[in-house]
């Protein structure tokens, strides 16, 4: 899911990372519609220029109300997704309440930022419904950004030029996802590390859907 290239990111040299810079390479989004948080991912992970897999999951459901699309290495997003799980489940047992999708949001973005001087190399979106839907945007030192839709990845200034022309707050569950699905095509067949299809979550004051949507049907 990342490429390295030549350059220089203040803050790798821990990671023995000297003088390299990362480049996640898939395309994720994520956008707020009708009392929902829609996502959307393509399936495409990449190694350099190896096509490691066509059927990778970038969408990690992390309870039935929230869920986290990932771009960078895959290891870190795994760990990550693991950590948020349990301290959800750890949460609800405890207080018997679901954290808020805030709550879920801080949590990763104080573990990215403790993580600073040795960081975690992804880029993630975290969307959920716990009072209204709610969608976050957070890098790998930790920041922190609230928003009605946006999107990651190598793929991702593509796709922004799709959610930029077509997003409205009116959207319909449906048109969202036709717009999400077309960003994530119009970064697919620009971007050579995204493909393969993509991965469509759906949630709102109902619950969680999930749907797959071949490269062929893509909007």
């Amino acid at each position: 899911m990342v490429e390295w290239i030549a350059g220089g990111l203040e803050g790798l040299a821990g990671r023995g990372l000297d003088e390299r810079v990362v480049r996640s390479g898939t395309t994720t989004v994520g956008l707020i519609a009708s009392d929902h948080v829609i996502l959307a991912a393509d399936k495409r992970a990449t190694a350099g220029f190896l096509i490691a897999s066509r059927r990778v999951k970038k969408i990690v459901m992390l309870s039935n109300y929230v869920a986290m699309t990932v771009s960078g290495l895959v290891a870190d997003a795994q760990i990550l997704s693991d950590v948020l799980r349990e301290e959800i489940r750890l949460y609800e047992m405890t207080n018997k309440v679901k954290p808020s999708v805030k709550s879920v949001a801080t949590l990763l973005s104080n573990i990215l930022f403790s993580s600073k001087f040795f960081p975690y190399i992804v880029q993630l979106i975290v969307g959920g419904y716990d009072t209204q839907p709610r969608l976050y945007t957070l890098d790998l030192f930790g920041s922190i950004t609230e928003d009605k839709y946006t999107a990651t990845g190598s793929g991702s200034p593509i796709a922004y030029g799709v959610l930029e022309e077509r997003y409205r707050e009116d959207l319909s569950v449906e048109e969202a996802i036709k717009v999400a699905t077309t960003a994530i095509r119009s970064a697919v067949l620009r971007d050579a590390a995204s493909g393969d299809g993509a991965d469509v979550v759906v949630i709102g004051p109902q619950g969680y859907e999930e749907k797959f949507i071949p490269y062929n049907s893509l909007v």
